[in-house]
């Protein structure tokens, strides 16, 4: 699998963990913890975009992978 160079991060003090970037996620890479925020799995991750997209509080963006130019 090709990884892109970019992934979600998620600022886990703003989130609301209302599961919308759940229900997006191609690749299933998000997952709420423990319904208190939400967390991306970056090795799943292609950043695609659409988490950050429809996030209701903006607090998923996205950042470049280590290595990536």
């Amino acid at each position: 699998m090709v990884k892109l160079k970019k992934y979600a991060d998620v600022d886990e003090a703003r989130c609301v963990a209302c599961g919308a970037c759940t229900n997006v996620c191609p690749r299933g890479a998000i997952s709420v913890i423990h319904g208190c925020f939400a967390r991306v799995d970056s090795e799943i991750c292609v950043g695609c975009g659409l988490c950050g997209k429809t996030c209701p509080v903006g607090c998923i963006s996205p950042v470049l992978r280590e290595g990536a130019a």
